[in-house]
């Protein structure tokens, strides 16, 4: 680990925490960050040359592998013809064309940079659309860094929230009611209090950023029909799970077969094929809003990339039916053999999922998570010995328990079989761990 160490070394000297961005200092679980330089189908390797197979996919992006083939001649294509054009390019349409194809309820699309800037804007235009002010999030679900969705709960179920960063206002943050996940109750609470304030309920398709949580059956068919009947919108927030999860993302897997459809939905990760690009879509008369044609302000410089669209055309063609079974099949392989391994050790646990994606949350059998507390309350001083067994034999995990792990359409038998053989000690230096 010689040149991980002196580069982290170096970054801390540059960068704060030497990242840039947070979880990636492997905060939660102690140790040096690994410095990648290399990724090709399931496999990352380091600046000291160790290779290990990858279960965190850059967060969801390469759902086909790293460093597909097919998407890198498109990118390579589209970087001859230069990096960025500052103006409308052909594949900007395809690639509107093949989300609207596998998700009908967006009639419109505005492409965007980041998750983050897309969740902003749907908050925005939102609020420009109904003329209200209030946004009901929950806790535990994560919608990006902008100030009025990094809000904690209040000191009731239906009072204002409060900042959940420093740098963050309380003025920013009182226009934000954040209510527990999974608690149909909260949110009647919130519409019989605030219902003709409240310009939208965002929500994370299913959410995966305090461990994947399964939404309890018809919580957001519920979430959908309580907007609807005060005036508000749905914010459906895909940007993890959108093209992941499924041919049509999470929705795909619920909404689209229970009869519901989100106002807004927002889009990341996948959709760029591994480059910074994202989107938020919708019902027409609420996406028409956006200028040029409606009010609600939104522009970026390098909105529509045309590298970013290229490798997110390219991603999103290659991602067929297939793919997706594949990845489930691989998911429910290695989730089930996770399970035995800690079973084994008589390691106390619940397997968290959501479609392919899936976490583990130890000390959790009896209840399973289904909110944030519940998350928070969970064993996890084991993950720490766990994470670092597993990469001590070759497997990369993500660097926290609250997140999702990652299977890819490139997990072929010879990756999953390091997998499988690294959880047995993996599973017992979690049962040999104890409380800090």
């Amino acid at each position: 680990m010689t040149s991980s160490n002196e580069l982290f070394e170096r970054a801390r000297k540059l960068m704060p925490g030497g990242v840039n961005s947070p979880v990636r200092a492997f905060g939660s679980v102690g140790g040096t960050p690994r410095f990648m330089v290399d990724a090709h189908g399931a496999y990352l390797t380091d600046a000291d040359g160790v290779r290990y197979v990858d279960l965190v996919c850059s967060w969801g992006p390469a759902l086909l592998g790293h460093s597909h083939p097919d998407v890198l001649a498109a990118v390579h294509a589209a970087v001859d013809h230069g990096l960025s054009f500052g103006a409308s390019t052909p594949d900007e349409t395809r690639l509107a064309e093949l989300v609207m194809e596998r998700v009908p309820g967006v009639e419109r699309i505005r492409m965007v940079s980041t998750g983050t800037e897309a969740t902003m804007t749907a908050v925005r235009l939102a609020r420009g659309f109904t003329g209200r002010d209030l946004i009901v999030k929950f806790s535990g679900c994560y919608h990006g860094h902008l100030d009025s969705l990094l809000a904690s709960a209040g000191s009731g179920l239906a009072t204002m929230a409060m900042p959940g960063s420093a740098g963050v206002t309380a003025a920013t943050t009182a226009e934000t009611l954040v209510l527990p996940y999974n608690d149909t109750a909260a949110v009647k609470a919130a519409f019989a209090k605030y219902g003709d304030r409240i310009a939208a309920v965002i929500t994370e398709a299913a959410p995966a950023n305090m461990g994947v949580v399964t939404p309890d059956e018809g919580f957001n068919a519920f979430l959908s029909r309580t907007t609807a009947e005060h005036g508000a919108l749905l914010i459906l927030d895909e940007v993890l799970t959108g093209f992941r999860t499924g041919w049509a993302g999470y929705w795909g897997l619920t909404g689209a077969n229970e009869g519901w459809t989100p106002d807004l939905f927002t889009f990341g990760k996948v959709i760029g094929g591994g480059l910074p690009a994202a989107a938020l879509g919708g019902r027409a008369e609420v996406m028409d809003y956006l200028a040029p044609i409606g009010p609600v302000y939104q522009a970026g410089t390098l909105s529509g990339n045309p590298v970013a669209m290229a490798a997110g055309v390219a991603t999103l063609t290659l991602a067929t039916p297939e793919v997706y079974a594949f990845i489930d099949r691989r998911s429910l392989e290695l989730s089930a053999a996770l399970s035995a391994a800690l079973d084994a050790e008589g390691v106390d646990h619940s397997i968290q999922r959501a479609g392919n994606l899936f976490s583990v949350a130890f000390g959790t059998s009896a209840t399973g998570v289904h909110n944030y507390a519940q998350a928070q309350a969970q064993e996890a001083f084991r993950y720490r010995p766990f994470f670092h067994s597993m990469l001590d034999s070759g497997v990369y995990l993500p660097p926290s328990v609250f997140e999702a792990w990652f299977l890819s359409a490139a997990h072929d038998d010879e990756a999953m079989a390091k997998i499988h053989a690294a959880l047995p000690a993996a599973a017992r230096a979690a049962a040999a761990a104890q409380p800090e």
